[in-house]
């Protein structure tokens, strides 16, 4: 099964934009009454019967069992006779907002994710399934709703069924995310061709085993200084004013700029490298010490994490193969004896062996490490210096 997302920008009518907008909130106070009951039943038990607090205390029934997506949903349809608000979105739209409040539980439980949180603002909402004809021309038929105009930036592929809508609040208006999928197996890239190994850094993006050097552009960085106008600005207008809604819009706006010229940059640099190479190694990092340490600024404004799945997807797509390898050491470690060199000092850019007299940039001289380990992974034969032995 070949599943795609396909981004498309809905030019709706007023009241199509009301509409939007009022689901929206609907679907918030649907998520924060659902975590509400659960949090209430997690402080039902939290304490001993006979040690309960003097000041307060929830109390539930003993018997009381704890709210599940399955239980929610049945109170949600029996709230729709007393409160007419519910009926207004589509009912599956309301059941994703507590699939959405089950996932997050799911994630605190299995991946050490926090407690969820209560949301101010709903940004989507999921529409899991559709009418039979969902698309026609440049009209997305979303249910309750109607047909709403699309911008078709890009014909839909032909064979693929649309499973599911995402519609999306930006600064810039709404948007669909169209879930595509295609009944097809296909095969996964094969190690083969040309290797090439990343290494990532602050002071470049990126360098590559061949040598090359790819400047990292400063996107918040750069757009700090507007920021920090902008912000000025918004603290001395009234708060709730139409000026101080305006000012936080243009605010919004910008940063969705920043992001999306991120974006943009790891997608050509993703298909930059894939022009010149059939296999492309990476470094498994650890994304989350890295956005807390001393350089935390820089590494978020990068976006590594970001980048590298863009590049794993790119690489899928244009059947070039990808794999991560160990990240230790690559830095202490010369690609052309294997000596470990020591650590460096983050100014000492220049890799110069004390065995070998090997001497490179010393972000190259990691990414051809990150080669060489790539290529015994993949059980390739490598020669000093990352190369590989045909």
């Amino acid at each position: 099964m070949l599943t795609l997302t396909y981004e498309y920008k809905l030019d709706p009518t007023p009241e199509q934009f009301q509409a939007f907008e009022q689901w929206l909130e609907i679907c918030r106070k649907v998520y924060n009454y659902a975590l509400r009951e659960r949090k209430d039943w997690v402080n039902s038990r939290k304490c001993l019967v006979n040690a309960c607090r003097l000041k307060q205390e929830y109390i539930l029934p003993a018997d009381a069992p704890r709210p599940t997506f399955y239980s929610q949903c049945k109170s949600l349809a029996a709230a729709k006779e007393t409160l007419l608000d519910l009926k207004i979105p589509h009912t599956h739209v309301l059941q994703q907002a507590l699939r959405t409040l089950e996932a997050a539980f799911v994630a605190m439980w299995e991946r050490g994710h926090g407690f969820p949180r209560f949301k101010k603002q709903m940004r989507s909402f999921v529409y899991p399934q559709l009418n039979k004809v969902p698309i026609k021309g440049e009209m997305l038929n979303l249910p309750k709703i109607g047909w709403v105009k699309m911008r078709l930036s890009r014909p839909i592929p032909e064979g693929f069924d649309v499973k599911q809508v995402r519609v999306v609040k930006r600064a810039s208006g709404f948007y669909a995310m169209l879930t595509l999928q295609l009944n097809v197996d296909v095969p996964q890239p094969t190690p083969s061709g040309h290797g090439v190994g990343i290494d990532l850094g602050v002071q470049h993006f990126l360098a590559t085993s061949d040598g090359e050097l790819i400047a990292r552009p400063r996107f918040f960085v750069d757009g700090q200084r507007k920021l920090k106008s902008l912000q000025r600005q918004l603290k001395r207008k009234t708060r709730g004013s139409r000026a101080s809604q305006r000012l936080q819009h243009r605010i919004a706006k910008h940063h969705e700029y920043i992001s999306n010229a991120r974006k943009d940059f790891h997608f050509k640099t993703a298909h930059y490298l894939c022009n010149s190479a059939g296999i492309v190694f990476a470094e498994d990092l650890n994304l989350k010490a890295m956005s807390a340490g001393m350089l935390c600024k820089h590494t978020l404004d990068a976006g590594f994490g970001q980048f590298l799945n863009i590049l794993s997807h790119v690489c899928f797509k244009r059947d070039v193969y990808f794999a991560k390898v160990d990240a230790a050491n690559t830095s202490q470690t010369c690609p052309n004896c294997q000596t470990h060199t020591g650590k460096k000092e983050l100014s000492q850019r220049v890799h110069k062996c004390p065995e070998c007299g090997y001497e490179t940039d010393r972000d190259v001289a990691a990414a051809q490490v990150v080669l060489q380990r790539g290529h015994t992974a993949v059980g390739h034969i490598v020669e000093a210096g990352g190369g590989q032995i045909t």
